[in-house]
């Protein structure tokens, strides 16, 4: 639930799968990990914007799409990887692949991405919400497309 002064946000990005069944995350700020995913802007629809948002945080802008996986809400980071309780974000992901294995972050604010083990990136990712998505989201890659 929300607090009474929260902006509310959406955003849009991408659990990216490369040839070899690893997983793209990106360093935000240079103190926190995440799936790549931002803001999506005025007139823009989701999909589209967490094309944009993959392609600046990682520089790959070739993707296929492989299907919807969800939508989960939660606070923005803040200072310190705390909570900032000023912001309310829902954040929505589609699930991608790859043949891009070569990574050049874009966005000043993301300096640095890279490929790891699905079975990694739960311990990686920063916010609590973002490890239990992507808890879920590993048994969907494993029940839909025969990763482990």
């Amino acid at each position: 639930m929300t607090m009474p002064n929260s902006k509310v946000t959406v955003s849009a990005g991408g659990v990216v799968l490369n040839a070899q069944g690893k997983v793209l995350v990106v360093n935000q700020r240079g103190s926190s990990w995440s799936l790549p995913k931002g803001h999506v802007d005025p007139g823009e629809g989701p999909l589209e914007a967490a094309l944009r948002e993959i392609k600046e945080e990682t520089g790959i802008n070739q993707l296929e799409f492989l299907q919807t996986l969800g939508a989960y809400g939660r606070y923005k980071i803040g200072q310190n990887t705390g909570e900032d309780k000023n912001e309310w974000k829902v954040l929505l992901f589609f699930l991608f692949k790859t043949n891009v294995n070569d990574l050049k972050p874009e966005d000043p604010n993301n300096p640095q991405a890279r490929w790891i083990n699905p079975d990694q990136v739960e311990a990686l990712l920063t916010h609590p919400k973002d490890k239990a998505f992507s808890k879920v989201s590993a048994c969907t890659l494993n029940d839909s497309h025969g990763l482990h």
